[in-house]
């Protein structure tokens, strides 16, 4: 058998056709029982319990890592497992929301006394709304689709794809609810990107003591080449009698004084620096540090206390190192 090219493009686009129209058509269960299964979620003083088989097990798995990242406090039980001690993870204040396209899952229905026993609220997701596991449910969502999007009409495509879909509209229906912010957020998330961008702080990240590039305003230029070379940071700090900074001195300064072709050894550095310079605290977020060397068009900033005093230096490649960038 020979692989056709436009055959193979005219296959995948029919999968993604019908998994499109399977997902447009769940806008018409978005109803009183979308609601009801919010409210249970939105009320659970415990944890809710995702369960689901074979497919629908991924997809329960993934639904409850969105819950849990989103405000919600979930996880996935394996109903098989369930039954041979994990049922015991389910306590009296959680809610169970179960997943099966067919609604006749046996593992699932097996587990069903025992959470009707424990008093627990259950939601059920299925493709069959007058199914075993619809009927007992406290709450159901129909998530049924016209057909797979396999031409055998056995594989679980398009019905996976909209129980996954509705997963994250409960989710993110609850995240709107509760109010949940970016900076919620990155709590959850404090090794991704978001999160470095939200928590990390200057602080973190500045190069402190004997690493800040610093020299007296009366130094001439080319002790600040030597200060500047030895610290490798593109700049260093001028400053006073009384340590505070009074102006920068940077690769860009460097540029524009080789130019004048001035006396690096006689000439002092506050005759070339660049005063009224940039000054950040070491409490702000690395995301604004970075945002003002953006605006400012420059590499690097010189963190100072209240009172002017250099206590940290950082440049363009620490925030790439930290992930902020």
């Amino acid at each position: 058998m020979t692989l056709d090219d436009q055959k193979l493009c005219a296959l995948g686009l029919a999968v993604i056709q019908v998994e499109a129209e399977a997902v447009t058509a769940l806008a018409g269960q978005i109803d009183a029982q979308f609601v009801s299964a919010c409210k249970l979620l939105f009320h659970c003083q415990g944890r809710v319990v995702v369960i689901g088989m074979g497919k629908s097990g991924h997809i329960a798995g993934k639904i409850a890592a969105t819950l849990a990242s989103t405000g919600t406090p979930a996880f996935f039980v394996h109903p098989g497992e369930a039954s041979h001690g994990d049922l015991g993870m389910i306590t009296r204040l959680d809610v169970v929301l179960a997943l099966s396209n067919s609604g006749e899952t046996e593992e699932v229905l097996k587990i069903l006394p025992l959470i009707k026993r424990l008093g627990v609220p259950l939601i059920a997701m299925t493709g069959n709304p007058v199914s075993t596991l619809a009927t007992v449910a406290t709450a159901h969502i129909n998530v049924a689709v016209a057909k797979e999007a396999c031409p055998l009409g056995l594989a679980p495509t398009a019905s996976t794809t909209a129980a996954l879909v509705m997963g994250d509209a409960l989710a993110v229906s609850l995240l709107q609810a509760r109010g949940f912010t970016r900076d919620d957020f990155a709590w959850s998330h404090p090794g991704g990107s978001l999160g470095k961008r939200l928590l990390l702080r200057v602080s973190d990240i500045m190069h402190l003591g004997n690493d800040i590039p610093a020299v007296h305003e009366s130094a001439v230029i080319s002790v600040a080449l030597l200060e500047m070379t030895e610290k490798k940071l593109g700049m260093t700090a001028i400053v006073d009698d009384h340590h505070r900074v009074v102006g920068i001195f940077t690769d860009g300064d460097l540029r524009r004084t080789l130019a004048k072709n001035l006396d690096i050894q006689h000439t002092a550095i506050s005759q070339v620096m660049t005063a009224q310079c940039a000054l950040i605290s070491k409490d702000i977020l690395a995301a604004e540090a970075m945002q003002i060397m953006e605006q400012k068009k420059i590499n690097a900033l010189i963190v100072v206390d209240a009172n002017s005093v250099a206590v940290g230096a950082l440049n363009m490649h620490d925030l790439l190192r930290a992930g902020i960038v």
